[in-house]
């Protein structure tokens, strides 16, 4: 171990300016997401910009640190920071083990750090092992971490200390700990206040740290060490996790002890194990065997160790370098459909028992009335508190998938029949009428949420009728077949402005408002345009189209080659389809206000609505319903193109001029989420689908009861 050398300043026990400036989070355009396979180590990570990002601890929900990177300075002129003024690549360690190899080449040639990052499997701890491939001895080397712990960054406590003997910095929040240690030593430790005191406000103004300080209370800190390296030295850090500061220390301490290549190893194998026991893709594309190992690696990692079968929505907080602590739950929580979606994806993968598990944590999470929350921590308690009843549907519809491709056998589809069944009378009580979309924002009659609605009761139906419940499948058949004979009356539009300027009769429209009568139609009705300026927030039902209609055909309500359809999909096109270097992509509806502003700047509440990758998975779906084999494998291979470098999928993709400064580069991610493990689950389901030659996802029962 290097010898503690003495601080150039005398340290100090308490640093100034608290509480810091106000907490924000970083980056959403993740690189990689990290973590174990087991469920000894409950710790998840990500990368963005050749450097962690958020680390989350001890589940899933909650997220730990801002980002932790390295600063290199002369100690007299120069000021490096390796997210900012480096040439950065990375790769996963090997196919579908979400570990990383990072390079990070300074730009002006005096250093190249070479990182691995991976979690110990066996502890709750993360490891980084880092080697100097070049380094110009004037230079000293700066970790820097910024801790938010519990999801806050503000209210953190952080200290440099000892555990056993082993200097140490320390940061604690409300029973969460973390403690970063150095296999080589630390020169100097510090704890600021991050924007007065913090390590990177001393190195940029000073080129060292001028002062040390022992200890920062309450606010938005930052732990800052020098560590010793040479050209060519390879040294370990280790952040650790646990109730408080000795539990991390000791993590940290007993991770550092092992051998980085053995820990190495450990985290591989059980990740290369688990892909051999998945079906194969059947590409021979390497682009696309790449894509599908990492999309089915992605969809497990995102699926929490405590709360099994728990899978969160994405490890990001969209435009998170605009967010604070009043943003708690960024992507990070649990959707319904999410779950459902990905639970499709395993199984599209041949990965039952996970999608089983999925079903046993959405049994868990039922509320008593048969509904699912709009979106929830872990343990069930809701975040936000609408009503989808898509959400409601989907679980229905997955238990027929479940089946249907051999996942659950009669004892297991028994043990969901509950589940099914109150989920069933829901909707029949309180359908069809949505107090949400899809998109989570207007009440109303809406074409996916609808296609759902009827063919879960179309599958609750056939089910009741197998377990001997004939009321039961008689009523849920009987609202199925009255509500498919409406879907016109409630949500075709026809003889309208749209229409006659694309040369149509009619058009399925985004939403109908809710007060549209059974006899009525959606061409004279208003609906709400969420995330726009007050002056376009309303609009009228008939001149907003979307991509969602598409559902119709997919659950197996209306034929690919039905008029309606291709008169709607000559609309969509003409309104909604953005050609992109990577192919084809489609909004969520005109006049969308989901993205960043005109200029690039972060949505904050108004924004212009982008292209989503997951749409062109859906397109393609629908192509394959048309008997279009070809349009279908050339979209799928435009949702190969969307995808990282180290295969992951965007939720939304730049469409205006580029941005440099803004880091938007046409056709490349927004600010948004990324990865989405729903543009994941689509694209394994489609992957699927063109194996089978058809859709893989759509029930058995209304092809045969609607199509035929």
């Amino acid at each position: 171990m290097s010898e503690e050398l003495p601080a150039e300043e005398p340290t100090q026990s308490f640093a100034p300016g608290w509480p810091g400036i106000e907490a924000r989070w970083t980056s959403s355009a993740k690189d990689g997401i990290g973590g174990s396979f087991g469920d000894s180590s409950r710790v998840w990570f990500t990368v963005s910009h050749g450097i962690v990002n958020e680390v989350y601890f001890p589940r899933i929900d909650q997220a730990c640190i801002r980002d932790w990177e390295f600063l290199v300075t002369d100690g007299e002129s120069n000021f490096s920071e390796e997210k900012r003024d480096a040439e950065t690549s990375v790769e996963w360690l090997e196919s579908g083990v979400p570990g990383y190899r990072i390079v990070n080449r300074c730009r002006e040639g005096r250093y190249v750090l070479v990182k691995e990052v991976f979690t110990d499997p066996q502890r709750d701890c993360l490891v980084q092992v880092i080697r100097a491939e070049v380094w110009d001895p004037a230079l000293r080397l700066y970790s820097l971490l910024s801790p938010h712990l519990s999801n806050r960054g503000n209210g953190n406590t952080g200290w440099s200390g000892t555990w056993k003997g082993k200097e140490m910095l320390f940061a604690e929040r409300d029973g969460t700990a973390l403690a970063v240690a150095s296999s080589c030593g630390w020169r100097r430790r510090s704890a600021g206040f991050v924007g007065f005191s913090d390590g990177w406000q001393q190195l940029k103004s000073h080129r060292q740290l001028h002062a040390c300080y022992l200890r920062a209370e309450n606010g938005n800190v930052a732990l800052t060490g020098e560590v010793p390296i040479q050209e060519g030295e390879v040294v370990t850090l280790v952040l650790g996790f646990g109730r408080t500061g000795s539990e991390a220390g000791h993590q940290a301490l007993a991770t550092l002890a092992e051998s980085p290549d053995e820990l190495r190893e450990a985290f591989a194998s059980p990740w290369r194990d688990w892909q051999k026991s998945q079906d194969a893709s059947d590409s021979e594309s390497p682009s696309e065997t790449r894509l599908y190992r990492s999309s089915v690696t992605l969809l497990r990692l995102h699926e929490d160790k405590s709360f099994k079968g728990g899978t969160i929505a994405s490890l990001s907080i969209p435009w998170g370098s605009s967010k604070g602590d009043e943003d708690l739950g960024g992507y990070h929580l649990v959707w319904p459909r999410d779950l459902c979606e990905t639970a499709g994806g395993f199984l599209a993968a041949g990965a039952c028992e996970d999608a089983v598990r999925i079903l046993r944590f959405l049994r868990a999470t039922q509320e008593a009335d048969g509904h699912w929350s709009q979106n929830m921590w872990l343990d069930g308690t809701p975040y936000w508190h609408g009503i989808q009843m898509d959400e409601t549907a989907l679980p229905i519809l997955l238990v027929e998938l479940a089946e249907r491709v051999g996942a659950l056998d009669r004892t297991g589809l028994d043990a969901f029949w509950p589940m099914v069944r109150k989920a069933a009378v829901y909707l029949m009580d309180s359908g069809p009428v949505s107090a949400q979309d899809r998109w989570e924002e207007d009440a109303g009659y809406s074409p996916f949420t609808l296609a759902t609605e009827i063919a879960a009761l179309a599958v609750a139906g056939e089910l009741a009728e197998r377990k001997g419940e004939g009321s039961l499948a008689r009523r849920a058949l009987a609202c199925a077949d009255n509500w498919y004979g409406k879907i016109d009356d409630w949500i075709y539009a026809g003889d309208t402005v749209l229409a006659r300027e694309h040369g149509v009769d009619g058009y399925y429209v985004r939403i109908s408002p809710p007060e549209v009568s059974d006899a009525g139609s959606p061409k004279g009705g208003f609906v709400a345009i969420k995330n726009r300026p007050p002056s376009e927030a309303v609009g009228k039902a008939s001149e907003i189209v979307s991509p969602d209609a598409l559902a119709l055909v997919r659950f197996g309500l209306r034929r690919a080659d039905d008029p309606r359809i291709t008169n709607t999909v000559r609309i969509i096109d003409g309104l909604l389809k953005r050609d992109l270097p990577a192919g084809p992509a489609w909004l969520r509806y005109n006049r969308d206000g989901y993205g960043e502003h005109e200029d690039g700047s972060p949505f904050d509440g108004t924004g212009i609505g982008r292209p989503w990758p997951l749409l062109t998975g859906e397109r393609a779906h629908y192509e394959l319903a048309r008997g279009d084999l070809s349009a279908a494998g050339q979209l799928a291979a435009s949702l190969e193109r969307f995808a990282s470098g180290t295969g992951l999928l965007p939720e939304q993709v730049w469409d205006g001029e580029e941005i440099p400064a803004r880091e938007l580069t046409r056709g490349r991610p927004t600010g948004s989420a990324m990865p989405l493990v729903w543009a994941h689950a689509e694209y394994l389901k489609l992957i699927r689908s063109l194996a089978e030659g058809g859709v893989f996802d759509c029930p058995r029962i209304c092809r045969e009861r609607y199509l035929r």
